[in-house]
């Protein structure tokens, strides 16, 4: 059987041939209802080849996958349940529809896990590398809006994972790859089963699709949430600016993935630094009133305390183990700065 090619199809008989299997409908409008019930949260982001990816060594199904986690890990920061998703995609002369078949079956697959009703997609050239464009709306019920709690000092500091694993696993990467340029050999690949969690957490962050809904069932509303995708300092520093109060990060809290302190004394890179300024972790960050301490521990166990809010004054710091408050200062806004 012949592939597939772009020039055979055309856009949108390439478009409806992306939807066969799936449970969604091409060219359809991109809304739902809610009855005056909900309040409507969007989120939207652009991804660039050579900025935000490298396809010399990024599975192109993972990266549509990553794509809808990043915009809907903002969704869930502000307690909404995914509804619909619009999809654009700008392709490069090098990519075919086998290229693109695969992205595709990266986002519907995280589509559908995480419950979007509708996904819009639409395509265009692009000039300069491959463009991913994702937009998604969420809704929360206005009861759940009105229940969030302010924010109070002593509040507790979440995060929903282990933090610069994802920077380490791209320095793995990246190390490959220099390494493979080097030798000129494209026979050979990178033994990566030592670092794969940590090169899994680059590539495939994930993100489960219930936090919200048991956070709901258990009555446990986060006054704050953010998620951590250019580092946890930036996110902190967020933190402290929207709720005007204090925040206090310890450092004997943090959590770390396995073999990341091995492979940082192998790349000379410090996993505190990783993990404050590495970024592309894709970690929630709540914070969780004092007073729900037990409840929050036993039900969401995945969750690590770094922290609690604190007294305006006391701005953003993190406490090392003898109890010293250090100034956190956040690095650049620009998406890969954390890389250079």
């Amino acid at each position: 059987m012949a592939e597939e090619t772009f020039s055979d199809l055309g856009r949108v008989e390439a478009i409806a041939k992306l939807y066969e299997g799936t449970p969604y409908s091409p060219f359809s409008s991109s809304y739902f209802e809610t009855e005056g019930k909900c309040h409507i949260t969007s989120h939207s982001r652009t991804f660039l080849e050579g900025m935000d990816f490298d396809l010399t060594y990024f599975p192109l199904k993972h990266l549509g996958y990553k794509c809808v986690i990043a915009v809907t890990g903002e969704l869930y920061a502000e307690f909404s349940h995914p509804r619909t998703m619009d999809v654009r995609l700008g392709i490069s002369a090098k990519l075919d529809f086998k290229h693109i078949k695969e992205i595709w079956e990266g986002i519907v697959a995280a589509a559908r896990e995480h419950g979007y009703s509708q996904v819009t997609l639409d395509m265009l050239p692009s000039p300069n590398g491959l463009t991913i464009s994702i937009s998604s709306t969420g809704e929360t019920s206005l009861l759940m809006s009105k229940r969030r709690p302010a924010a109070k000092s002593m509040d507790l500091i979440c995060v929903s994972g282990n933090l610069g694993a994802a920077f380490m696993g791209f320095r793995v990467l990246e190390k490959e790859k220099e390494s493979f340029v080097k030798s000129g050999d494209i026979q050979k690949q990178p033994d990566l089963e030592e670092y794969k969690h940590l090169v899994g957490a680059y590539l495939k962050p994930e993100i489960s699709p219930r936090i919200i809904s048991t956070m709901e069932e258990e009555e446990i509303m986060p006054s704050y949430g953010y998620l951590v995708t250019r580092g946890l300092a930036d996110s902190v520093r967020r933190l402290v600016r929207d709720s005007g109060l204090g925040a206090k990060i310890y450092v004997d809290k943090l959590p770390f993935a396995g073999k990341t302190f091995d492979l940082g004394k192998q790349l000379n890179i410090d996993p505190m630094s990783a993990s404050l300024n590495g970024g592309e972790d894709y970690r929630l960050l709540f914070t969780i009133p004092i007073g729900k301490h037990d409840k929050f521990r036993h039900d969401f166990q995945t969750f690590d305390i770094i922290g609690h809010l604190a007294k305006p004054e006391v701005g953003a710091v993190i406490v090392t183990p003898d109890g010293a408050e250090l100034p956190i200062r956040a690095q650049g806004w620009k998406e890969n700065e954390a890389f250079d």
